[in-house]
């Protein structure tokens, strides 16, 4: 038998010919005939491009693994791809055969850390003295190479990381070709506690703090809903001229002298130049605007023809004249308010530096506003393709891929409000990318990655760089990271489900959407920065319910019937005679709609007004311990179906009554998920007790 190293106990389990992918789904182009897929011979690199799946927030560097440095040596070059294609190839018949179980899912980038662990453990024996090859290393320098790790500061977690890798190497070692040592260093022990990780497993992610919150999130919506139609319109306006310019100049004089002779047409200058003596001409633009490609604007602004130069001076007299504009590719743009109180356009003139980066604020916003109302992970945005709202159940979801967790890529749906709907078209819009919706803006970089967190820096720095003519409200620079979204979304509907979240825009049911898609329950944990507002919100929240139905009975309309409707109107009724009286204003009946005491419980579209000094017909106080100086219904404990003191219009009869057999064919289909059915349950209940109370449809 002729070995290929002396120190090989015997062959390799392997053929140099085998595939390193076995047992995976290989992409289309892999699986012709002659496709270039990694080998177990390949001894200088395996990629793993246009082989496997690479998920969109992998760059194409992480879907390598290169045998470079200390793994050129023959030794450490061998085991590395041994240890690699068990671990890649765990159903495998010799892997099998020889009774080696490794745990962990496996893809590219596991093996790339498990080249990285060898080669600095190949580095870290040479610095340390030990023989250059590890078949005559010990179990005790193994146990020392942790030690080392631990005592120059790597974290606890970065040292588990290369624990696994060496207990992997022993559990291996009956299918391994090359000598190891044997036994597991640390027998009995799991990785975590041979590292001391003694790192708490529950969730730590803060949330995005409130005075972040909602200035970015109402500043992704303003550009989501006010600014995208604008910059969109530019962008095709552009688009349109290049598709129509012609690469010769040929007759464009007698095209200048037409173009110039309509008043019509202005001189594009840069938004940059309007406060210097004499605009920036943009020549590029302006070429365009003619007719004719960018490649030969010198025969508008060059100096050596005299045709050319007699047009540059025409264009340079206008400009003098003032007949000029930033908004060539646009015309008017949204008005704003500013902050020093003026109205104007939105942004000085979108040229085409100016058109890329709103495009690329665009996707930004869209981003930001996905992963901060939906609870995807932003990995599992970053997977959604074209096209990707579909109907879940009769509601509108998203439909994407989930990695995390899973080795199988499982599609799923996350069920979202219009708003998301709103903002995905606009990112599909904005996209260059033949399948995701979220992509590099720039065309020569669709095989780059985006970035989450460079993502969320760009738009605030954006957005606050932009302010004085957006009007939009400064947005802190806080630490605010993707996964910090999910949290605090979580909080917000475990928290304060059913309320509006006042962000500046109707989020129209945004809370029950987000409550049914599934989250960990840790990220539901109420958030100390939090606790104020959301109490403030929902005192607000009830405020303009009370202030609504003033308005409506001051108006003529009928808010409700019963012993508590009666009470209400008389508070009502009081308040605008004080306000007559006074000769107030709107600032007037607020102050004292806010200060009146009007007990009313708000739930869906019941107004239960019981007070505690008349608890007839308040099921709520039956049986119950009233707290000393508490006022209104008990949380928990109101029955809008058998309370007497409930209102309840005629008007919402046809409402619950639909909403009751749409709720009701949900929880009877069988391919309802849980998580759907107990909403719609819950919906169910409300729907029955109002019909019930109200002597409507059962």
């Amino acid at each position: 038998m002729i070995l290929a190293l002396p120190q090989q106990r015997r062959p390799s389990v392997f053929r140099d010919d085998e595939p390193v992918v076995q047992g995976h789904s290989l992409l289309p182009e892999a699986r012709e005939p002659g496709a270039c897929v990694p080998r177990f011979g390949d001894t200088e690199l395996w990629d793993f491009n246009g082989v496997l799946k690479r998920p969109a927030n992998v760059d194409s560097s992480e879907w390598k693994v290169s045998f470079n440095l200390e793994l050129e040596d023959p030794y450490w070059n061998l085991l590395a791809r041994e240890l690699m294609m068990i671990t890649f190839n765990q159903r495998h018949p010799a892997v099998l055969a020889s009774g080696v179980v490794l745990d962990g899912s496996v893809n590219p980038r596991t093996l790339n850390h498990i080249a990285s662990r060898l080669r600095t453990a190949a580095r870290w024996g040479r610095e340390t003295g030990l023989p250059g090859s590890p078949d005559r290393w010990t179990v005790e320098d193994l146990q020392q190479r942790i030690t080392d790790l631990a005592a120059n500061g790597f974290s606890p977690r970065t040292v588990r990381g290369h624990v696994c890798t060496l207990k992997n190497l022993a559990a291996a070692e009956p299918a391994l070709s090359l000598a190891w040592p044997a036994g597991d260093p640390w027998h009995g022990q799991s990785a975590r506690s041979v590292a001391a990780d003694n790192s708490s497993r529950a969730i730590t992610t803060p949330t995005v703090p409130p005075k972040t919150w909602f200035p970015l999130i109402r500043a992704t919506w303003t550009y989501v809903h006010d600014f995208a139609p604008d910059v969109l319109r530019a962008d095709h306006r552009l688009r349109e001229l290049k598709a129509a310019a012609r690469p010769s100049v040929r007759g464009i004089d007698e095209r200048f002298q037409e173009w110039l002779a309509d008043p019509q047409n202005k001189i594009p200058v840069h938004a940059a130049s309007l406060e210097e003596q004499v605009p920036q001409v943009q020549w590029k633009l302006l070429m365009l605007l003619l007719g004719y490609t960018t490649d030969s604007y010198a025969a508008i602004n060059g100096l050596g023809r005299p045709g050319a130069r007699r047009r540059r001076t025409l264009i340079l007299n206008a400009v003098t004249e003032g007949r000029i504009t930033t908004y060539a590719l646009t015309g008017e743009l949204v008005q704003v308010v500013r902050p020093d109180g003026s109205t104007g356009p939105w942004h000085p003139g979108l040229d085409q530096q100016a058109l890329f980066e709103a495009k690329t604020a665009l996707r930004d916003a869209a981003f930001t506003l996905v992963v901060g109302l939906s609870m995807m992970r932003d990995s599992e945005i970053y997977e959604i393709l074209r096209e990707p709202v579909v109907e879940h159940y009769s509601t509108p979801a998203i439909s994407s891929t989930k990695i995390k967790g899973t080795t199988n890529r499982t599609g799923k749906h996350w069920w979202i409000a219009e708003p998301l709907v709103e903002a995905l078209e606009v990112a599909e819009a904005v996209s260059l990318h033949p399948e995701r919706v979220f992509s590099p803006v720039h065309a020569t970089k669709q095989d780059g990655t985006l970035d989450g967190v460079d993502m969320l820096a760009s738009f605030v720095t954006f957005v606050n760089a932009a302010r004085n003519w957006t009007g939009l409200d400064k947005i802190p620079a806080t630490y605010i990271r993707p996964h910090m979204f999910r949290k605090t979304m979580a909080m917000l509907t475990d928290q304060f489900p059913g309320s509006e979240i006042a962000t500046g825009i109707q989020l129209k049911h945004l809370a029950k959407r987000a409550l049914a898609n599934a989250t960990t329950r840790g990220y539901a944990a109420s958030d100390t920065e939090w606790a104020k507002y959301l109490e403030d919100a929902l005192d607000n929240v009830k405020f303009r319910k009370i202030k609504d139905l003033y308005e409506r009975h001051t108006a003529g309309e009928e808010i409700g019937f019963g012993p508590g409707a009666e009470r209400v109107k008389v508070a009502f009724d009081q308040i605008n005679a004080t306000v007559k009286a006074r000769n107030g204003d709107a600032r007037t009946s607020d102050t004292l709609l806010r200060t009146t005491r009007i007990h009313i419980r708000f739930g869906m579209l019941n107004n239960c007004t019981a007070d505690h000094t008349n608890p007839v017909g308040a099921v709520c106080l039956e049986n119950a311990i009233v707290p000393e100086g508490h006022t209104g219904p008990l949380d928990e404990r109101c029955r809008p179906d058998r309370c007497a003191n409930s209102m309840i219009g005629p008007e919402h009869l046809p409402i619950y009554d639909s909403h009751q057999r749409t709720q009701l064919q949900l929880i009877n289909s069988p391919s309802t998920p849980a998580c759907r059915r107990d909403l719609a349950e819950r919906e169910l209940d409300i729907a029955r007790s109002v019909l019930k109370m109200a002597g409507g449809a059962q």
